[in-house]
């Protein structure tokens, strides 16, 4: 006879079984995602889009190198600094560096005759930018405010924000990372995933982790289980007919709200934050479809 656990069970019996929580690695990261956002970038993606993830592939590889050289945050026990992290989201004046940083990825590409007048002349006004209107822009990029926020210099405040918390997860350990009881939001820093993936690797070989878009970390949740409210029923898996089959959009009929899936084990190569922003055509089939993305791609803001 076939016995069949409930999702209750499967979830408990794997959080006891497999890594809750993966944390970054702090000299891999960007690297990853720029090679990535590279790739695809090359990869016949029509020419708008082509550049624009050149362009992040870019700034990447400028977070790279400002978090190979960025000076650890202040110290404190491994625990204290996992509620500080979570606790700084809210406010990012608490961890002053990402000014520093944001003009530091900013000088390459405002000084690249490869990238355009426009985007160039977005970097070199946030270099000059006073502290005042920065810190209110990256209040509003992380209280999700759409109503303050700059949607075209966005992307580069909030790479500079991503190099910070990248850097205060990594130094991290994964038992000091408490649950914070709130299913669905990183257990790191309380940020909304950014989409899932599907890894392949020893010890996480099958299971499906959610990915945050600020620090990199990411934490176990049962397949086929959705992302926004928890619901296991009506949930549907799309695709672009002819695309990648390493991408689908796991949506839910409950809270009609959908989040990208990967698979590695159709496409090692990807990663969650460059895949989601190279896979528009599949955001436009899920509006078509009466679907809402659950949360936004770090690296790309709509105009309110």
């Amino acid at each position: 006879m076939q016995r069949t656990l409930d999702p209750a069970r499967i979830e408990a019996f794997a959080h006891r079984s497999i890594p809750r929580v993966r944390l970054p690695e702090r000299s891999r990261v960007f690297l990853k995602r720029a090679q990535r956002l590279r790739a695809l970038g090359q990869h016949g993606l029509g020419q708008s889009i082509g550049e624009y993830l050149a362009l992040m592939a870019a700034l990447a590889e400028a977070q790279h190198t400002a978090l190979a050289t960025l000076e650890p945050a202040s110290p404190g026990s491994a625990e204290s600094k996992a509620h500080r992290l979570a606790a700084a989201t809210a406010d990012a004046r608490r961890d002053a560096r990402w000014q520093t940083i944001l003009a530091a990825l900013c000088e390459p590409i405002a000084g690249g005759s490869e990238f355009s007048i426009a985007v160039r002349e977005i970097c070199a006004g946030l270099r000059a930018a006073p502290v005042e209107d920065l810190d209110s822009q990256a209040a509003a990029l992380l209280g999700n405010d759409p109503r303050a926020r700059d949607a075209a210099a966005a992307p580069f405040v909030m790479a500079s924000l991503q190099v910070c918390w990248t850097e205060r997860a990594a130094a991290l350990t994964a038992e000091a990372v408490v649950d914070p009881g709130i299913p669905g939001v990183c257990p790191v820093c309380g940020t909304l995933p950014v989409a899932s993936i599907v890894r392949v690797d020893q010890g996480s070989q099958g299971y499906r982790y959610l990915h945050c878009p600020l620090c990199a970390s990411e934490w176990h949740m049962v397949r086929v289980t959705c992302s926004q409210c928890q619901n296991t029923d009506g949930i549907t898996y799309h695709s672009i007919e002819g695309g990648s089959e390493a991408i689908r959009a796991e949506s839910c009929d409950r809270c009609r709200c959908y989040r990208k899936i990967f698979y590695q084990e159709k496409d090692m190569g990807v990663e969650p934050v460059a895949d989601d922003l190279a896979s528009l055509a599949l955001d436009l089939l899920m509006s078509e479809a009466g679907y809402h993305r659950a949360s936004g791609n770090p690296l790309l803001w709509q105009r309110p």
